[in-house]
This record gives structure tokens, C-alpha cells and sequence, in this order.
């Protein structure tokens, strides 16, 4: 018998680790939107931070966002993480990306 267990995901460099916040299906309207119509999500909360890049002098950049920060990053950005594998609630997806990627932080 096998046993799940959770992996932890250790973004290198200047990579940030995203759980994607979930689209509502109902509209206020009232108007159900199915899955084919539905746009990716841009919102999401930091999981993980990298210690950040190297400049050309070899000097640490740290990254300025921290786990816990709401944040709004570019529609077709990033790289999927397989269901399951950063935890065994096979509902979230995440997202690994660039520092860079991220537009703005939610206050």
C-alpha cells in the first residue's frame, strides 16, 4: 500500500512558486460559466521565493516578494505544476515563474 506524501517545491534563483486563486463558476449575474469559457487565472498567492538571481559582479538580487503575498502576474506566463505533486489536494494548481512575471502585489 502506498503512501502520498508531499513533496516541497524549492524554487531556484528568482523563481516564486503560485497557488492560482480560483474563478468563480457563477457570475452575479447569475450566469454559469463552464470550463471551456473560462479565462486562466491571473491572481494568486506566493508559496515559495527563491533566494534570487546573481548579477554580472556575482552580487545576490534578492527577490522582493515574500509566502503569503497576493499577487496579479502576466496571462501566459509561468510553468504549470502537475496535479498532486506539490501537495496531495489534487484541487490547486500551481505555478512556478520568474520574479519578473509578477505584475503587482494585492494589498
Amino acid at each position: 500500500m502506498a503512501t502520498k506524501t508531499k513533496v516541497k517545491l524549492v524554487p531556484l534563483h528568482d523563481r516564486v512558486v503560485i497557488k492560482q486563486v480560483k474563478q468563480e463558476e457563477v457570475r452575479s449575474s447569475g450566469l454559469f460559466i463552464p470550463d471551456t469559457a473560462k479565462e486562466k487565472p491571473q491572481l494568486g498567492e506566493v508559496i515559495a521565493v527563491g533566494p534570487g538571481r546573481f548579477d554580472d559582479t556575482g552580487k545576490r538580487i534578492p527577490v522582493d516578494l515574500k509566502a503569503g503575498d497576493r499577487v496579479v502576474y502576466a496571462k501566459y506566463s509561468g510553468q504549470e505544476v502537475p496535479r498532486g505533486i506539490y501537495a496531495d489536494d489534487d484541487e490547486e494548481e500551481y505555478l512556478v515563474l520568474k520574479d519578473t512575471d509578477v505584475l503587482a502585489k494585492v494589498q
